[in-house]
């Protein structure tokens, strides 16, 4: 063999020695990478399984429990006890509401993790499971608020204007409220009429686990305008004597009269009015009739015009079921035909709270509230009724009322730009031909 043949196996040799070495550290890196890679998705599984919560949300049904609620999720009764019993010392069961959302949460192996129950827009129950412990607490929802300008044209009833301004009934709601003293919302309003409101909204900024962002609430409506057939009626918020909150006309006047306007809150028509004698179409002859009939559908809301006392809350022969209030200055009223009544003799119940609902129980030909008023015994005419109205603004708070009234009205939709109130932060909003700033 020559010396050429030699040193070309001795290359070949070192070359493939070199080459079984670097392959044999190669196998070696990535076995150690393989491993480490198992043993981060141990590590991994490990995180999912202890931490990664899956959430179904769910609405409280009527008349259902939270204990209900958590056996029909599939929980043995000895967790579900335990959890109610963390949960009462931070909220009582008992205000467990239907239609709520509450969410469970569990592991991916199906383990309880946790509950969520949203107890209004601004506060939710968080119970928090840790091995076998609970831990349960009341959480804020961080939020913001703004003042906000909304206008709009009635073209049928206020409540369609304003869901047509970009809003939500509530606020319809609202707004019928501050002027239920001088307008009957079922008969008053007339196409074209127009609103103008300034009204704090309250925006939410994150969303809970399996429960999501609540619908921005509303807070206080801070000025309102309605403009009826021309004839135009103002509020501004300010505050009884007392301190209690409470709206004024520009003239420091109470838009709060002793009652409200009508026993309903929408639309509904009157079928009969006051009478001292009218043809009875079941009993077949002339009678008086003293009290005003409202046609509205079976089930519709009844409300109390006005604070005061339930005398009598029960089946009363052809008046069917009746509620019976009394109120201060010698007033009582009646309300005849319910299908259900809410509240119980003895009861104190206060103004715009519901006390039953539409029926046509006792004489009756279909669905209508027939609605009475007594002043001191005697059976009054409400629809001609003048009400007593309630204390105008403090002499002395009178220049403090004039700033509040001047910077909300000048800063209804339309008007000058957005002041700042006292202790809000409100930027001034856009100007545009939409109904909404």
């Amino acid at each position: 063999m020559n010396r050429c043949a030699l040193v070309r196996i001795l290359v070949l040799v070192i070359t493939g020695a070199t080459f079984t070495g670097w392959a044999l550290n190669h196998q070696r890196a990535m076995e150690r990478s393989f491993a480490e890679e198992v043993a981060l998705t141990h590590q991994e599984a490990e995180r999912i399984a202890r931490e990664v919560v899956l959430f179904t949300t769910s609405l409280v049904l009527q008349g259902q429990t939270l204990s209900d609620f958590l056996y029909e999720q599939g929980l043995d009764a000895t967790t579900a006890a335990r959890i109610v019993e963390h949960t009462r010392a931070v909220f009582s069961p008992r205000l467990f509401r239907a239609g709520h959302p509450i969410a469970l949460g569990r592991s991916i192996l199906g383990e309880l993790r946790a509950v969520r129950y949203r107890i209004d827009p601004d506060r939710e129950l968080w119970v928090e499971r840790s091995g076998d412990a609970f831990r349960a607490e009341i959480k804020t929802i961080p939020s913001t608020t703004e003042v906000v300008g909304v206008s709009g044209t009635v073209r049928d009833a206020l409540f369609n204007a304003v869901m047509d301004a970009g809003e939500r009934p509530e606020l319809a709601i609202a707004l019928a409220d501050i002027f239920g003293w001088d307008l009957d919302f079922y008969s008053d309003p007339r196409p074209g009429d127009t609103f103008r409101l300034l009204v704090e909204k309250k925006r939410y900024l994150e969303a809970s686990a399996g429960l999501g962002l609540p619908a921005g609430s509303y807070g206080r409506i801070l000025a309102a305008e309605y403009n009826n057939a021309g004839r135009v009626y103002q509020a501004v918020l300010f505050r009884e004597p007392s301190g209690r909150a409470a709206y004024y006309a520009p003239d420091g006047q109470s838009m709060q009269k002793a009652f409200l306007r009508s026993p309903l809150k929408f639309t509904a028509r009157i079928s009969s009015r006051f009478s001292r004698s009218r043809f009875h179409p079941i009993l077949r002859r002339h009678r008086p009739h003293l009290g005003i009939d409202y046609a509205a559908p079976a089930g519709a809301p009844v409300q109390a015009i006005g604070d005061g006392r339930v005398v009598f809350a029960g089946y009363k022969g052809g008046a069917g079921r009746v509620v019976h209030l009394r109120h201060a200055n010698g007033y009582e009223t009646q309300y005849l035909h319910l299908s259900s009544i809410l509240v119980a003799t003895g009861q104190r119940v206060a103004q715009g709270q519901i006390i039953g609902r539409v029926g046509s129980t006792g004489l009756s030909t279909g669905p209508h509230l027939d609605f009475r008023v007594l002043q001191h015994g005697a059976f009054r005419n409400f629809l001609s009724l003048k009400l007593p109205p309630a204390l105008p603004v403090a002499k002395a708070d009178w220049n403090e009322f004039v700033g509040v009234r001047d910077r909300w009205l000048a800063a209804l939709p339309g008007g000058e730009s957005l002041a700042q109130a006292p202790g809000q932060s409100a930027a001034a909003p856009s100007r545009s031909s939409a109904t909404r700033y």
